[in-house]
């Protein structure tokens, strides 16, 4: 584009004195400019016009796109796809939906009434994951992790009354999420992908599952680090520094969520 708009440029007709005609010769245009032209600037011109011409002819290289995985979602950067990619397949079973129930979906119904099943999700009924094991008379042999939203999330578990069968555990870690170009809501929330890898590693009690899931995640926030996105710092750390870009809500609740975030309670 830079070489068509050079080309535009020489090629503007030289502004005309007024009264002067577009019949003037040369000899005409020395003699009402006072002087003769000099040659060099005359064959400057036209020097500057072949080196424009030429530009046409040099061989454009097409722009070349980058690899895309045809298995994962090229725009939505959700890390269920990763985990249903790292785990063998009668080990991840992924369902869709926000409501669930016995009648539209018998085989959940089944797994959340067994009794070594646990549900992932923080509040204050939630067990600690690690302390849960050490006393449960039935270790758990399938754990139910919520994608989605914070706000969906929370939907999904309290307005589907299977998710009251499983225990409820949660995470106490102090990691810091690795899932960088994404904004988190605090300093302390974990990816989808990030929760499972803990949570496994601790159930099978192997660090090395933890290691191993985090790897796709580490190597997606890389690649798309070198193609443009940027790191994204919590929404906890933008308040608490005066960096967060947007107005403060005018809706009171979640303008006290704002708040407890700047104060660092957990909500």
């Amino acid at each position: 584009m830079e070489s068509q708009k050079e080309a535009r440029i020489l090629q503007e007709p030289v502004a005309r004195p007024p009264g002067a005609s577009r019949s003037q010769t040369p000899n005409a245009k020395e003699r009402q400019e006072g002087g003769p032209v000099p040659a060099t600037a005359a064959l400057g011109a036209e020097a500057d016009d072949d080196s424009a011409d030429g530009l046409w002819e040099l061989p454009v290289e097409p722009a070349k796109r980058r690899p895309e995985c045809s298995r994962c979602e090229n725009k939505v950067l959700r890390t269920v796809p990763l985990l249903a990619a790292c785990l063998p397949q009668d080990k991840c079973k992924v369902k869709i939906g926000r409501r669930f129930s016995e009648e539209r979906d018998p085989e959940l119904s089944t797994v959340c009434r067994k009794s070594g099943t646990l549900i992932l999700y923080p509040g204050a009924e939630a067990a600690n994951l690690e302390e849960f094991i050490l006393d449960s008379p039935v270790y758990p042999s399938t754990i139910i992790i919520i994608d989605g939203t914070w706000s969906q999330a929370k939907d999904i578990f309290y307005k589907n009354s299977l998710f009251r069968h499983p225990k409820q555990v949660q995470l106490k870690t102090s990691i810091s999420s690795q899932y960088v170009i994404r904004m988190q809501p605090t300093n302390r929330c974990l990816s989808t992908l990030e929760c499972a890898a803990v949570a496994l590693s601790i159930l099978e009690k192997n660090n090395y599952i933890q290691e191993t899931l985090l790897r796709p995640l580490q190597a997606l926030c890389s690649f798309q680090l070198q193609h443009g996105a940027q790191i994204r710092l919590s929404k906890e750390h933008l308040l608490k520094n005066g960096l967060y870009p947007k107005p403060m809500p005018k809706n009171k609740r979640k303008l006290r969520k704002m708040e407890l975030l700047m104060n660092s309670v957990k909500i």
